[in-house]
């Protein structure tokens, strides 16, 4: 099968979030598993080209598009995916992607993603390469299934091309003045009331892919059911229940290669599920290295998160006091929304015995975090997959997560489990978005944490588990499957 993978970020190229995550991992993974795959992204000045590998074509040349009335001169670099043969191609505009920014709130943010969109298009065009599949991620490849269908449907190379639209986080939707519209040469129906992208007097991009691409999916089962639901919906819970029959859920993987214990380059002590005795040893050179003290018999908590509400940081505000009374210390990694900030940073100052705050983003942190921490905190308000409660499972880390999105589908509580006579649970896990919901399941992981025999099964549990990106890949290729029957059938 042939599968053109469109995403804004790439890693290690940009990264903002999950989405990058995924775009560097899963080609790879539909790779190995016999696909030919090309990946499509921006070329940002955010990364060098030359600690990338990257090489100009100069087979394909310059490539004129047309964005609000203008031609735009477009070019086209490739490198290989690190570890793989897998191609990736950046569209090169500078005029649009030379701001030191993923993303922007600028005026033309639309134009940069119509271009974007239209730029896989006429690429694929020149390297006479029809795919299967063109599978698109969020709002910024949202147009590109209604493109592929009206503005090229002349291209008779895209005649059995079926598109797979997956969405990352519903909250980002891409809305835009109906002049966008105009700007990428769209008929002026698809913009008026009732029109396949117009939304609330605007056009929003997320709507346009979900009534055009063949098949709709997100990042985890229970994601996807929440979806169709006006409390997580974000207003799109009407369109997609009208698609509810293509519309599915594949929770993300992991890339085991850089995520394991046992070979984790990061980590000074590794350790493994038959000998636990690393992460005490990792504990002890962390809070070495941040001039930290800590009781080995009281559990240590850790979080690595953007501070922000969605990550249910206003419910951990609600009992933080209380918090700061059990008996356990915390290891904070974080940035975001300033409030956050400072409640974390006034709280270490209060307990500098209990807390220590860590203001921004720091990769090997995050894996000595993993590494050393008992438990590991995650609340938040909705989760569309979350990869953070998966490391902490494979690093024998105990989550506590609030039950929602892609945390329900990979955390199972102890407690719940055992109250069915099964000793299978990995985590604990809480329903009300609320403080004391939140405190009661902390509280509920410190009592077990001392005692030893179950503390060690709920541990041994979650690293059993396997959340790698081949079983992802495969449920992604019997989608491709399904897209392309669907197709196939129009």
């Amino acid at each position: 099968m042939k599968i053109a993978f469109a995403a804004s970020e790439v890693f290690p190229y940009a990264k903002t979030g999950g989405l990058a995550d995924v775009a560097g991992a899963l080609p790879i993974e539909l790779s190995k598993l016999g696909h030919e795959v090309k990946v499509f992204m921006p070329k940002y000045n955010t990364f060098g080209e030359s600690e990338h590998g990257l090489h100009y074509q100069w087979e394909i040349g310059e490539i004129p598009i047309r964005v609000a009335g203008a031609v735009c001169s477009v070019h086209v670099h490739t490198a290989t995916l690190p570890g793989s043969k897998v191609q990736i191609y950046f569209v090169d505009c500078p005029q649009y992607y030379h701001r030191f920014r993923v993303y922007t709130n600028d005026a033309d943010e639309d134009e940069r993603f119509i271009l974007f969109s239209k730029g896989i298009i006429e690429i694929l065009q020149r390297l006479q390469w029809a795919p299967d599949i063109i599978h698109c991620n969020d709002w910024q490849t949202g147009l590109l299934p209604l493109l592929l269908k009206e503005n090229y449907s002349w291209d008779k190379m895209f005649d059995n091309t079926a598109t797979v639209f997956t969405i990352h986080n519903v909250a980002y939707q891409g809305r835009f003045p109906k002049s966008a519209f105009y700007k990428a040469e769209i008929r002026e129906i698809h913009s008026q009331s009732g029109g396949l992208g117009e939304y609330e007097g605007d056009v929003n991009f997320l709507k346009t892919a979900i009534f055009t691409s063949d098949i709709i999916n997100t990042v985890s089962n229970t994601y996807s059911q929440e979806l169709l639901t006006p409390a997580y919906g974000e207003g799109m819970q009407d369109f997609l229940s009208q698609r509810r029959d293509d519309f599915y859920g594949i929770i993300n993987g992991i890339d085991y290669s850089v995520w394991d214990p046992e070979k984790d380059f990061i980590l000074p002590h590794h350790f493994s599920i038959n000998d636990l005795s690393g992460k005490l040893l990792n504990k002890k050179f962390l809070v070495e290295h941040l001039n930290f003290s800590i009781d080995e018999s009281i559990p240590l908590i850790g979080i690595v998160s953007r501070l922000v509400s969605q990550k249910g940081f206003d419910i951990v505000g609600q009992v933080l006091n209380e918090l700061m009374h059990l008996n356990a210390q915390w290891l904070i990694l974080g940035s975001g929304e300033q409030k956050y900030e400072e409640m974390f940073r006034n709280i270490s100052f209060e307990h500098p015995d209990k807390v220590y705050f860590y203001r921004g983003y720091n990769n090997e942190l995050s894996h000595l975090i993993e590494a050393a921490c008992d438990i590991f905190l995650m609340p938040s308000k909705f989760e569309p997959c979350g990869l953070n409660q998966i490391y902490s499972l494979r690093y024998g880390t105990v989550p506590v997560v609030r039950k929602t999105g892609g945390l329900a589908d990979t955390v199972h509580d102890w407690n719940e489990y055992l109250a069915k006579g099964l000793e299978t649970g990995t985590g604990y896990t809480f329903n009300d978005y609320s403080g004391l919901a939140l405190l009661h399941s902390v509280q509920q992981a410190i009592h077990d944490f001392h005692i030893k025999d179950v503390w060690k099964k709920i541990q041994t549990n979650g690293m059993k588990k396997d959340f790698s990106w081949k079983k992802s890949a495969e449920k992604y290729v019997a989608l491709y499957d399904e897209a392309s029957k669907k197709r196939k059938n129009r």
